[in-house]
């Protein structure tokens, strides 16, 4: 599946205060894009407005797969976030919560399979556990599992190595690089050991200034 990304002239602004303006870049089948930039310079908010989970105030986002564009109320199937913003469900069981997300992707996993992702993610033996007896890099780690879950051909990683130990980041390098063999990813960070994922590059400066590709 060819997948491509194409921003054109897009901008943000809150309440009258613009974030970044101007931002037009491509990124195609096999690339990965970083996007970097001091705390509030609307990585984050770059990140929401390519998923679809904002609108820019200004430009356009277009997906397209195999030549073809994609509406905007398909795009979400083609996508897949990892984010300190995703909410699980604490009360539920990591098996719990897989079942749970999998429903509402319209996809099933079995217990077997659902076991399998949690051994991946070095989780193995924890999938009766609630997830409030999880440590912050174990619910990191999980939210990998729940982001990858129908293998998006598009893959956005917000601060991709938060709260997560050695182990944990050598799991997220062959995440990336698998991502980077089948698809996009899109990355938004502030640790230079993320650089190597992309080819290109988004420097937000935050306020009026425009981002640097």
């Amino acid at each position: 599946m060819q997948v491509k990304i194409v921003a054109d002239n897009i901008g943000k602004s809150f309440n009258g205060h613009c974030i970044f303006k101007d931002l037009s870049f491509v990124v195609e089948y096999q690339e990965g894009l970083i996007i970097s930039g001091a705390n509030g310079s609307g990585k984050s908010t770059l990140i929401k407005i390519l998923c679809g989970l904002l609108s820019p105030t200004k430009g356009r986002i277009e997906y397209h797969i195999d030549n073809e564009k994609v509406i905007k109320e398909q795009r979400r199937s083609f996508i897949g976030l990892v984010s300190p913003e995703i909410q699980l469900y604490d009360e539920l069981t990591a098996l719990e919560n897989i079942q749970f997300f999998s429903k509402l992707m319209g996809l099933y996993y079995t217990t077997s399979g659902a076991k399998n992702l949690l051994q991946e993610f070095g989780l193995r033996g924890r999938g009766y556990d609630r997830l409030h007896s999880f440590s912050s890099g174990m619910k990191q780690r999980f939210k990998y599992i729940i982001g990858l879950l129908k293998e998006p051909p598009i893959l956005f990683l917000d601060e991709p190595l938060s709260n997560l130990d050695k182990q944990g980041q050598l799991i997220v390098d062959k995440v990336c690089h698998r991502q980077l063999e089948q698809g996009i990813l899109v990355i938004a960070t502030n640790d230079d050991r993320d650089l190597k994922y992309g080819e290109k590059h988004i420097r937000l400066h935050g306020g009026s200034s425009r981002g640097d590709t």
